[in-house]
């Protein structure tokens, strides 16, 4: 294997482009592939070559990303992909599928002769964009020389978990705590509106103090504005709960909270606003009328 690997990208998603671009800007030759070929068209200009197929697009390739909505989704392209594949390739599965749907993974690449190593990320369209992407990681040892060009390029930081499936384990954790804040800062929002405050006091009380977080005050501006362009989608957040509920019952965790919090944002994708950003669960504190 050369310095550099040869790399297939399935998935060409709100976070993928931009993890497509920086992957070929660090020279790595890349093959991209998106159910929808126009998505994928942009990336030509980026120096990616765009595949008519998921076999095309991983044909040779040392390292092959999926990069997609959830489990059945990348098994869908694996199966899609099988005559292309090289046994002992890297499958480098950096979707959010949760710990059942990482387990399942593991084995289907197992099967076809893979290499399963399990990296999703944490960060959204801007570090995407930025190559800032925090990189949960987890696989076999050997792996890491071979992925690291990859991760350089996509990512500001990388912590290795431990074994393939660890990953998975810990952005399910990370991610409960954002739906959670998100969803309490819509709530503190709501409330101000509510009582006749502007809610921009709120978010200047906690500035700069320990109760401060760029998180809510991004959030929280984007909720006071009504203003929503998608970096995470309600949508995604409302399966992202839904696997973490999942592994919570499985660990015996109580899921008080986190039930609650898919409540709500539930609750902003039942009345229309399934894909905007997740600041937009601040609907479901309001008042319907």
């Amino acid at each position: 294997m050369t310095d550099q690997p040869s790399v297939a990208l399935l998935g060409t998603c709100t976070m993928c482009a931009g993890m497509a671009r920086n992957i070929a800007a660090a020279g790595i030759p890349l093959k991209v592939w998106n159910r929808t070929r126009e998505k994928a068209e942009p990336l030509a200009e980026a120096g990616a070559e765009v595949a008519e197929s998921p076999a095309e697009a991983v044909r040779d390739a040392d390292i092959v990303i999926t990069m997609l909505f959830d489990a059945d989704s990348v098994e869908t392209a694996l199966d899609q992909a099988r005559d292309g594949l090289k046994r002992g390739a890297v499958l480098l599965q950096q979707s959010t599928v949760g710990v059942e749907g990482a387990d399942r993974l593991a084995a289907r690449a197992e099967e076809l002769g893979l290499v399963y190593v399990d990296a999703p990320v944490l960060g959204t369209k801007r570090p995407a964009e930025d190559g800032a992407l925090v990189i949960l990681a987890s696989g076999p040892d050997e792996t890491r020389d071979v992925v690291a060009p990859v991760f350089e390029a996509i990512g500001s930081r990388t912590v290795w978990v431990g074994a393939a499936g660890q990953g998975t384990r810990l952005k399910l954790v990370a991610n409960s705590w954002v739906a959670t804040v998100t969803a309490g800062t819509a709530q503190a929002v709501a409330l101000a509106q509510g009582l006749g405050l502007d809610p921009r006091l709120f978010l200047d009380v906690i500035a700069g103090g320990p109760l401060d977080l760029p998180h809510a005050q991004l959030k929280g501006k984007a909720m006071i504005a009504g203003e929503f362009p998608t970096s995470f989608a309600v949508s995604g957040v409302v399966k992202d709960l839904d696997l973490i509920a999942a592994a919570m019952r499985g660990a015996d965790v109580h899921t008080d909270v986190v039930d609650a919090v898919a409540q709500a944002f539930r609750a902003a994708d039942a009345t229309g606003h399934g894909d905007e950003d997740m600041a937009a669960v601040v609907h479901a504190f309001r008042p319907k009328s």
